[in-house]
């Protein structure tokens, strides 16, 4: 494809290139910022605000900590295994501060996955929430983990609230289990310490890995991401390009509820609304939905960061419905395809519209979204400023416009290459920087790229392609439905035929025919199924993305089963 297709394929005001050497590290946007936007509050949570000042600080008393008083180096892993707590950015921008790689890590990972993701990256030093100590007691001593550090959920509050708070998590809900992990360290005591040292910030170079961003394991085992200092800033001014003309420096505050763990809120949180000294609401549990509108109602917001599942969830609320969405002049989408009537309802509730990207953990994550300025609901919109997108078949062979086929992304966002993993990087990223990103897509004629389906969820039903998506987008448009799946499971006659499983709204009731009946009225007769399994809920990721291989694992194990009785 031409180089200059997209040239003027973006609205007016939006640059078409940015510079990913801007800044040489981190480091460097975070201490501008922090000196522009010193009395900013920069992330609250709890009804405590931290400012951009006291991240500073505080940030600088982790780095100078870890400087001073452990054996770590620069270039060392430092595991991070913090929900959406203040802690998180104190934490990490104090750990790159002081050079280390920071390796973010689900909270709600098994032992299993921890050992696997801290014995992979090396980690030499772990910060966590004290709610999972009893799983580091058992999994630290078969890793290479010397420095753990603990911290309780309300360690950043006001001490009445801490001493609150900590007890009624710990005594009254009971989500601290016992647990002793020898020479374990209190993150205020290590702040205390840090702070009676001045930090010598480092000046890694821009190439140089910032943070290890472990795959969510979808599609097999997990592989750690290398996200450097550039993918990070080049990600964050493609971001802020998009939105600049929508969102003002240092008066937005833009709600969290998705993982700052996760690469997408992590960039959109921690790197772009940093740069623009605004303030991010975070969410700590946003699977409690009252919490959370508490948390919405005390707090007047302007931007909301989510995904499909949390815009369903939120819409079907009264209390969210009943909120003061006036200030609200942005919302984005990304994680898990949006579906066209779970826009349309957060417009209906909201006033607002649902800007929709595309990214993955390999390109920091932005590679495409929806202008603001120019929405077209069911595309993943156009690539973000400095980036390129193309169509290949299955031969690696280029596709005109409008072709159906895997689409490949090329930018400064795209990862360094996955940790220790040579071939794996050779397998996704080809000799000019392209990244075979998994997803069927096409490119219109206009620029805007739809996404078809991930190449690995394609159903084959007697030699037609069906693609999950689609069914998925169809059953959300049933009035009952609030959640939905479709995978592929083995058939004699068929190769493949279609399963659905289907959770239906709190008060409300479905049948099976009805189910039918309405994919019969939308969807070719091959697309159809009679496998229709009610289920009260459905298995999600950490940020609420429908696990269809787990759905596929399950219906496999049964087959197989059932063959060996």
């Amino acid at each position: 494809m031409n180089e200059n297709f997209w040239k003027d394929k973006y609205p007016e005001g939006i640059p078409t290139e940015i510079n990913p050497d801007q800044y040489p590290n981190i480091q460097a946007v975070l201490k501008e910022s922090c000196q522009r936007y010193a009395d900013n509050a920069a992330f609250t949570n709890m009804g405590k605000i931290l400012t951009y000042g006291e991240l500073y600080k505080m940030s600088g008393d982790f780095a100078a900590w870890l400087q001073n008083y452990t054996d770590l180096k620069p270039g060392d892993r430092i595991a991070v295994q913090l929900p959406n707590v203040l802690q998180y950015p104190v934490v990490v921008f104090g750990a790159i501060r002081a050079g280390l790689v920071v390796v973010n890590t689900n909270p709600l990972y098994t032992t299993r996955e921890m050992e696997h993701q801290f014995n992979d990256s090396g980690a030499k030093a772990l910060v966590c929430l004290a709610n999972m100590g009893h799983l580091a007691e058992a999994v630290v001593p078969k890793t290479g983990v010397k420095t753990v550090i603990i911290t309780e959920v309300g360690d950043f509050l006001p001490p009445l609230k801490r001493l609150l708070v900590n007890s009624v998590v710990k005594y009254v809900k009971k989500m601290v289990p016992a647990f002793h992990i020898p020479n374990s360290l209190k993150l205020n005591d290590v702040l205390a310490l840090g702070s009676k040292k001045a930090a010598r910030n480092e000046n890694p170079d821009s190439g140089d890995v910032a943070v290890l961003q472990y795959t969510g394991g979808t599609t097999g085992v997990a592989k750690g991401a290398m996200l450097t200092h550039r993918n990070l800033i080049a990600n964050m001014l493609q971001a802020e390009a998009m939105m600049a003309s929508n969102l003002e420096q240092g008066t937005e505050t833009i709600v969290a509820p998705l993982p700052l763990y996760h690469i997408y809120a992590f960039t959109f949180h921690c790197m772009s609304m940093m740069k623009s000294g605004n303030n991010n609401l975070l969410i700590t549990n946003p699977r409690d939905l009252p919490s959370m509108i508490k948390d919405l109602k005390r707090t007047p917001f302007s931007g909301f960061v989510g995904l499909n599942t949390l815009f369903v969830a939120l819409c079907n609320n009264e209390d969210f419905r009943n909120l003061d969405f006036s200030k609200l002049k942005m919302t984005v989408s990304g994680g898990m395809a949006l579906q066209i009537a779970a826009a349309e309802r957060w417009t209906q509730v909201t006033g607002a519209k649902i800007c929709e990207g595309f990214g993955m953990t390999e390109t920091s994550p932005v590679a495409t979204v929806n202008p603001i300025e120019k929405i077209q609901l069911g595309t993943i919109g156009i690539p973000v400023p400095s980036t390129l997108c193309k169509i290949i078949d299955d031969d690696g062979n280029e596709l005109p416009l409008g072709s159906t086929g895997e689409l490949c992304v090329k930018g400064p966002q795209v990862m360094k290459g996955y940790w220790l993993r040579e071939d794996a990087t050779k397998e996704v990223i080809d000799d000019e920087g392209w990244l075979r990103t998994g997803d069927i897509a096409i490119i219109q004629e206009d620029g805007y790229i739809r996404i078809v389906d991930r190449k690995k969820d394609m159903i084959l039903v007697s030699g037609f392609n069906v693609y999950p998506n689609e069914i998925e987008d169809v059953l959300a448009s049933l009035p009952g439905v609030l959640q939905s799946a479709a995978i592929g499971i083995p058939d004699e006659k068929s190769g493949e035929a279609i399963k659905v499983f289907i959770v239906v709204r709190p008060g409300e009731s479905l049948t099976k025919e009805q189910v039918v009946e309405h994919m019969r009225s939308n969807l070719t007769a091959y697309k159809v199924t009679r496998k229709v399994e009610f289920r009260d809920e459905l298995p999600t990721t950490n940020v609420g993305k429908i696990l269809r291989r787990a759905l596929r694992d399950e219906e496999l194990k049964k087959i197989a089963d059932a063959a060996s009785k």
